[in-house]
């Protein structure tokens, strides 16, 4: 396996369907260039069926490997939960999942996948042979992490959120959730490690620093080597919306040199920048989205007002009168909390939004 992972959660769209010919094209090159894995799950709008149309119709199963996702926040009953499996295998025509993954496990989340057993439904599944390997993505501290991996060594791998960004957030937790896994003996798959989008353009700061240091590196490349940089990591994940992102996440990956002291410290100049920089650290995973009582498209906002800060108001109050032009401004969040429950970042939504609305609304 590549240490490359194709995530299959922001695919291309052509209006508001996922834009299949890019798609394949994207699919083609990246086993070509021997690539396998491929990250899908039950709550992706439109992945899983996109990874049978894409995928799975279209190369022998025996060349790639295929991850999805229950989550039982999205269900409302044992049953229902169960039931993901049964449709995301109906939707993929994939026969079977190599890797399998309790989706997003945090605080306020991981009692329900004991309630609803399934822990214990996974695990007969692999028994079956319908899943093959059976692991958990994870969005909490390093103390439940660690009651995790004691409590369920039945896992086999853990997925979690890596980047530069993030090393030493203390709400993310990267760097301790990291070397909880490690210290478990439990490979890492890593998602986020280009922070939703966020480190393929980061602030103006770091982009002069990585250019400085290497004139022809894409600031991308510089987030995917420090991820597949670090030991015991089984793939690192990219959410590739064209092919130019493929193309560049796949030189950053061919023949992987692993940082050196010298690109170390370079990387460390970068995460005081970021530390100073007063951007939005949203990831546009829109889990915030789904359930707002007032439509707000929060991921949306928050890109706009982080073109604000950048010095670029004009495409900024450009970018938020699209973002609301059917309705949901920032200032019309009632604080009920619904997204900050949802956030796997652990942002204060509520009062990025009231910042929001006072900065492109002039409220």
């Amino acid at each position: 396996m590549g240490k490359l992972g194709f995530g299959l959660m922001r695919l291309p769209k052509k209006g508001e369907l996922i834009d299949d010919s890019q798609v394949n094209e994207m699919v083609d090159l990246f086993l070509a260039s021997g690539g396998t894995y491929f990250d899908t799950a039950y709550v992706y709008p439109g992945s899983e069926e996109a990874a049978g149309r894409t995928l799975v119709a279209r190369h022998p199963r025996e060349s790639y490997t295929l991850a999805t996702k229950v989550n039982a926040m999205a269900a409302a009953s044992e049953e229902e939960a169960k039931d993901q499996l049964r449709i995301s295998l109906e939707r993929t025509g994939a026969g079977y999942f190599d890797y399998y993954l309790l989706h997003a496990l945090q605080e306020e989340n991981f009692a329900k996948y004991e309630q609803f057993h399934l822990w214990d439904f996974a695990r007969q599944q692999r028994e079956k042979g319908v899943i093959r390997r059976l692991g958990f993505s994870f969005h909490g501290g390093p103390d439940l992490l660690d009651r995790l991996l004691t409590d369920h060594p039945e896992a086999e791998f853990v997925q979690l959120q890596i980047n530069y960004a993030d090393w030493e957030d203390p709400k993310v937790a990267a760097r301790a959730n990291y070397e909880t896994a490690r210290r478990h003996n439990k490979p890492v798959v890593i998602m986020e490690p280009v922070k939703g989008g966020r480190l393929a353009d980061p602030p103006a700061g770091v982009k002069e620093l990585f250019r400085e240091h290497a004139p022809g590196a894409s600031p991308a490349s510089w987030a995917i080597r420090f991820a597949a940089s670090l030991e015991g990591v089984l793939t690192v994940l990219s959410g590739m919306s064209d092919m130019a992102q493929l193309r560049d996440n796949l030189a950053s990956t061919a023949d992987l040199r692993p940082l050196d002291e010298g690109e170390r410290q370079i990387i460390r100049q970068a995460q005081d920048i970021l530390r100073r920089s007063a951007a939005i650290p949203c990831t546009a995973c829109r889990y915030c989205t789904e359930g707002c009582p007032k439509g707000i498209p929060i991921p949306e906002i928050f890109a706009a007002m982080n073109k604000s800060l950048g010095g670029q108001a004009a495409q900024a109050a450009d970018d938020y009168r699209a973002a609301t032009a059917a309705g949901g401004l920032a200032s019309e969040c009632i604080r009920c909390g619904q997204c900050e429950r949802a956030c796997p970042q652990h942002l204060p939504v509520a009062d990025h939004l009231e910042r929001c609305a006072r900065a492109l609304e002039g409220r």
